[in-house]
């Protein structure tokens, strides 16, 4: 919980937006961000996404004040204790239910990612229910992966920092963008039953060779048999990197959400329809590495283009080097910064390393009060790699320690 005394962090622009509250929220540091695209002419000032985060944040701690400016272009936040599904504190039943809005365009692992980071060091087991028109579980042009890649490709990280018990995501509901990019009414469920008081230290400097690929294709509200054009496309391009290729097929019927038609007030609609595929590949020392592609929302692109275009994604994660892929880096590097005092190292590739908003990540931590990284090349013979060093804070989960 932070200090009422405290100077708040001055940040500007939305960018890195999730990942500043994240962070401020873990370091316990109130933080001021400011010019939300101030120059906006239609829509100036935060989000609906980021509106949703600030109301995520608000049900799984105790204390936080959230202030926006009248505009919407400053926020001010000042971070509570994280304390979960604590009854009595927004959750019913156990379960916090987390309402998206219609007008949300993106994915609900937007929401998610941050969740997962906090939910280590709550107080409480967290227990978060996304539901409402607004929640999308596919892959979104915005950037966002998909439910699929969270569950198969960020989550099992965890139990490199000893965080493995009592951890489930479900998909209740699949659902993909509905028209123009907003809502998808579908349902996820996350358990996050494992509070740490510090995470261990991790040293992860072998990618190994790939070992196994796999993968969900999944379709809402149209044929099943553009699963299978899907994953017949993918399989001709990723067989050849490994035999033990294996992709499922979840095929579910679209979502309904009540029409806006002013002629028929309780009649439903179909939203959410499309299709996707996500892949997974992990090595033999346990490293991951995913791509996720869906249909657009408008449409127009066959089964047959996503299935390659995913594969050759997968293929460029894997290109890419290190032992953490483009999508887990900010996890990776988040959790090792909150670990012991101790100095952790994980091997990641040079493009992944020079990404912009894994740059943004370091200037953010060390601006909230983390270390700083350390980089030297690597000695096992990937000349495109280099192996970062972090040393932990030892903030850890302030809530066990004072229980």
């Amino acid at each position: 919980m932070s200090d009422p005394s405290q100077k708040p962090v001055l940040f500007t622009t939305q960018k890195a937006f999730a990942s500043r509250l994240t962070l401020a929220t873990l370091t316990g540091r109130p933080i001021r961000i400011s010019q939300i695209r101030p120059s906006s002419p239609v829509n100036p000032g935060i989000a609906h996404h980021e509106i949703s985060l600030l109301r995520l944040l608000e049900a799984v701690t105790n204390g936080s004040k959230i202030e926006v400016s009248m505009t919407g272009t400053v926020v001010n936040y000042r971070p509570g204790l994280i304390t979960g599904s604590v009854p009595g504190q927004g959750a019913n039943g156990g379960v916090i239910r987390h309402e998206v809005p219609a007008t949300c365009t993106r994915g609900v692992s937007y929401l998610l990612i941050p969740l997962c980071l906090l939910a280590p060091f709550s107080k409480a087991p967290v227990n978060v229910l996304f539901n409402g028109a607004g929640v999308i579980t596919s892959a979104t042009a915005a950037g966002d992966i998909s439910v699929d890649s969270v569950r198969t490709a960020i989550l099992p990280l965890y139990a490199k920092f000893g965080i493995l018990k009592d951890i489930e995501l479900r998909i209740l509901r699949r659902s993909n963008p509905g028209p123009r990019g907003k809502g998808g009414a579908g349902e996820v469920q996350l358990i996050f039953g494992h509070q740490v008081r510090l995470p261990k230290t991790l040293h992860l400097l072998n990618p190994g060779r790939i070992k196994r690929i796999r993968g969900v294709a999944y379709c809402t509200g149209v044929p099943a048999n553009n699963n299978a054009r899907m994953i017949e496309a993918a399989r001709g391009i990723l067989n050849p990197m490994g035999a033990d290729t294996y992709v499922f097929s979840d095929v579910s019927s679209a979502p309904y959400i009540p029409s806006i038609d002013k002629a028929n007030p309780s009649g439903k609609t179909k939203t959410g329809i499309g299709y996707g595929l996500s892949v997974v590949a992990e090595s033999s020392t346990g490293s991951l590495y995913s791509a996720d592609v869906a249909s657009p929302p408008s449409g127009g692109a066959p089964p047959e283009d996503i299935g390659q275009q995913c594969a050759h994604q997968l293929l460029e994660s894997v290109a890419a080097g290190g032992t953490v892929s483009l999508v887990a880096a900010p996890t990776v590097l988040t959790l090792m910064s909150m670990s012991s005092e101790d100095v952790g190292r994980v091997q990641l590739g040079k493009d992944v390393l020079s990404a912009d908003h894994i740059i943004d990540l370091g200037r953010d931590m060390k601006a909230l009060g983390l270390s700083s990284w350390g980089f030297r090349e690597t000695t096992t013979g990937h000349d495109d790699d280099i192996v970062v060093s972090v040393v932990g804070k030892g903030v850890g989960n302030v809530g066990r320690k004072i229980a």
